[in-house]
This record gives C-alpha cells, structure tokens and sequence, in this order.
C-alpha cells in the first residue's frame, strides 16, 4: 500500500473513493461543500434526512454521485470543528482507513488536510496522517496458518491545495514514510515469539538492515568478546539461559568521522521470566515485549538509513535472555560492571539495568553528542504515568528537552520525572558499590539513578517505555513506539 500526493479538485478527481469531513452540527467542511454542489444538493438532503450529523465517530458511505468522477465518497464525523486536537485527528484518520479498506477500495483520495488543528500545519498533518494510515493498516498474521484476509486497498492520495507546497511536502511524506516503515518492524520484533526472537534473530535483524543499506555498518560481538569487554553485570544475565548473549553494534554515518555520534541504546531481553526472581505466570507471556526498547531502537536506525539524513547515530543492544537455571544470578551476588563498579543483585527481576549500564559505559567510545537509552525498565513506571507516555529522566536537561519536543511535535509523548540525588540513597549496600534496587517506592526513579551512575560521562536521558511499548487485552500487540519519537528527535539534530 502506497500514500501519495495531488492536487486535484475534488469534483474532477477520479478515484475509488472520495474522503471528506462533516462536522458537528451537519457542518460541511469545504470539499464536502464542493461536493453537494456537485450533485445538486445530495449531501445536504442526506444529512437533514438524518443519516449523520457530523458527531465524531460516524461514517457514511455513498455510492456514485451524479456530477462527480469517483465511484464513492465516504464522509467521516469529526465533531466539533473547534476542538479538533491531536487524539481526535488520529481517530479521523483511523475511521477513513479502517472503513475504504473494508470495503473494497483500491484507491482513495483524503481531503482531511483541510481539517484545523491549532498551531499545526499542511505538512505536520500530512506527516501525522500518513504514519497513522500506516499503523491502522497494520497486521500480524506471520505465525497463522490462515492468513488475514487480503486487503484490496492500493493507494491513498493526500490532497493538497496548492502545488506550491508539494515540494516540502513530499520530502515530509518521505520522511513520514520512513518512520511508518521503522516502526512496522519494532512491531514485528516485538510480535515474534521469543522461541523465534532470539538475540541471535535480532542479531540477524541487524546484518539484513546493512544489507540493505550501503551507509550502514553492523558489528555483532559474541559472548567470547562480550567477556573481553569486561561486562560482567551483562553477561551474568545471561547465565540462565541457553539462547547466547549477543551485543548489537549498528553504526549509520551520514557525516564525517570527525562528527559526533548520537547513541541509542536499546534493551534487548527478549524474554523475561525473572530470573530466579520468577515473575507470576499470569501475563507472563508478555514478557517477550521486554525486548522491545530494541526493537525502537533497531526501527529508528532503519528509518535513518531509509532517509540518509546528515547525522552520525550509533546504535548499542545488550540482548539476551532472563531465565531461571541453576547457573542463574541468585539474590546476594554480586558481579562487577565494565566499569569496574560492583552491583549487589538483590533482585534479579531487575536485570533491564543489568544490562543497560555495561552498554552506557561501552557507549563511551564513541565519544557521542548525546546518548539515549529505551527501555521497557519498571512495572512502576506503568503505576505513575500509565498507557499514554513514557517517562525521561537524565543528567542533561537540554536532551531532554528536545526529547519531549520531538514526542510533542509527533504526539509519541514523554513527560521528565525527577532524578534528584536524594534517591541515590535508596540504592546503598553493605557488600557492593550499590544494590540493583531501591526498595518499593519511586521505582521509576531509582533504576534511572541505578543507570546514571553509568552515565556521568556521557550527556545522557534514559526513557521508560514499560507503559508504551505495547497494548493488553483483546488489541493485544506491539505498538512500535518510541520509534516516531526517537527518529523525530534524530532528525532534528541533523545538521542543515
């Protein structure tokens, strides 16, 4: 399936199927009004004989029109014109996709960039349609043995109005485009099964992605070379289990070598039983999305090489599996960090940070702008903020700034929760430098403090997504976020 763009006016469009906005009130956006005209007053007679009014949520569907070219035209409720926001343009977008591919369109034509959104232009909502078009479209089926049913659907035309805007335009759909893709394939990672996504199928995930991008080179270290590294809090997660630890370099040079990198770090338990910290067995299935920070981070880097924007990025995946075994981490170990720090394992359903702090210190090498690890890290962060955002904390207020413009800008939205050095305390130990947990409050925070003192060479924001990454019950899934943020956040420090 394809977004293009054109220009056309509506009553000489041919198409399948027109798309156009009603509002609140039986209020005809301008297009719907071009269209009435067109068919002698159809619309109108329509809407007062009480087929819709125009609330959000409703549809209606009409088969050819006299005095227009395409087949059909679909009106979508948008609700009242005025309070259009962010939320409520995604769902005008979702319901116009969901209801042409359902019933049988190959093509479509969107008039919804008409549609007022405060402080947001042509070229923000043709970014926001086109990767919401993407998202609503998606599947699962890879694993059923009856596939889903084929949709017909080909092509979806964005209009816009003046031919002027369609050479940024076009570049934003790109972009757009890019970042739909990205995010299709954190999906995907985060879909697969951990007995098929292994760390050596993310791995193998990494070196197809360099295959095809000539800018990309991929560097995958084993355990041999793991050890080497030092990585002792790294490589005592992975202890338990069968599957071998694998660490994930990807590194995209759109500039010099001279030019600082922007890290991302993504963790990549690809799944999590807790250790001999057993987690309960119900929704333990989900547990195969706590890989799912890098599977973001893999998404982003695709789309970045997609782009090929003047940027250096690094990527960095601890992956691995948390089992319990009889060779696992026991509560009271203690193992050192390629730091050289020593962590007391009070916990070892807390190994996301385990693994994270040997990637912060291996991130020093390059030398990065800026560093940004994700993380599905604490069921706390789900307490304190949800299914909506994700939570940031860092030791560098400017990243993270840009962090929660970029999730603004894409409505892929974090909010900073505090990392003030009064919680350090929480994390104190008789027998280590620190202890891997800070006991039952501010989880959230204390794994962030666990991680910072990681970081304190680098210009560093850490990102929980546990509330984000994926959805429970019947729309069971991955949701590819952060990937918009976090490719968002890439573009914008490209250099011009």
């Amino acid at each position: 399936m394809d977004v293009t763009l054109a220009t056309t006016l509506p009553v000489q469009q041919r198409s399948d199927c027109l798309v156009a906005a009603i509002y609140d009130g039986k209020k005809l956006s301008p297009t719907a009004k071009q269209l009435d005209k067109a068919s002698g007053g159809k619309i109108s007679r329509l809407l007062k004989r009480g087929d819709m009014d125009g609330s959000a949520g409703q549809s209606l569907l009409m088969h050819d029109l006299d005095g227009i070219q395409a087949e059909r035209v679909l009106l979508i409720g948008c609700g009242r014109e005025k309070e259009i926001n962010l939320a409520a343009y995604k769902k005008i977008i979702i319901s116009a996709t969901k209801n042409i591919a359902n019933n049988g369109v190959k093509e479509a034509v969107f008039y919804l960039n008409e549609i007022m959104l405060k402080d947001q232009d042509l070229n923000w909502k043709i970014r926001r349609c086109t990767e919401t078009i993407f998202h609503s479209l998606y599947t699962f089926d890879q694993l059923k043995s009856k596939k889903a049913r084929k949709l017909s659907l080909r092509k979806i035309i964005l209009h816009v109005e003046n031919k002027t805007e369609l050479t940024r335009s076009r570049k934003l759909l790109a972009e757009a485009k890019a970042i739909a893709t990205g995010t299709s394939l954190a999906r995907d990672l985060g879909n697969l099964p951990a007995n098929i996504c292994t760390p050596t199928y993310l791995a193998n995930t990494a070196k197809q992605i360099a295959k095809d991008h000539n800018n990309l080179k991929v560097n995958i270290l084993n355990e041999t070379q793991i050890k080497k590294l030092k990585m002792g809090s790294f490589l005592s997660v992975a202890k338990g289990s069968r599957e071998p630890a694998r660490l994930i370099v990807m590194e995209y040079r759109g500039l010099t070598a001279k030019d600082k990198p922007h890290v991302l770090i993504g963790k990549g338990i690809t799944f999590d039983a807790g250790g001999i910290s057993i987690k309960p067995s119900a929704k333990m299935d989900e547990m195969k999305y706590d890989m799912c920070g890098a599977a973001s981070v893999i998404g982003s880097m695709k789309a970045i090489a997609t782009l090929q924007p003047k940027i250096n990025v690094v990527v960095i995946v601890p992956s691995c599996e948390n089992l319990p075994d009889g060779n696992a981490n026991k509560p009271g170990d203690i193992v050192t960090s390629m730091s050289g720090q020593t962590i007391e394992i009070l916990n070892t359903d807390a190994e996301g940070r385990l693994v994270l702090c040997d990637a912060l210190t291996y991130a020093e090498k390059f030398k990065p702008q800026s560093v940004i690890d994700v993380a599905t890290l604490t069921g706390a962060c789900v307490v304190a903020l949800g299914n909506q955002t994700a939570a940031v904390l860092g030791n560098n207020e400017m990243v993270i700034k840009k962090i929660l413009d970029a999730g603004n800008a894409t409505g892929d939205r974090a909010w900073q929760m505090p990392l003030w050095d009064e919680y350090q305390d929480q994390l104190q130990s008789n027998f280590a430098d620190m202890a891997n947990i800070g006991g039952p409050g501010a989880g959230t925070i204390t794994a962030a403090c666990f991680l910072s003192r990681y970081a304190k060479k680098l210009k560093w924001a850490h990102l929980d997504i546990a509330g984000v990454a994926w959805d429970g019950g019947a729309n069971k899934g991955a949701t590819g976020r952060p990937v918009t943020l976090l490719s968002q956040y890439l573009l914008n420090q490209c250099k011009k």
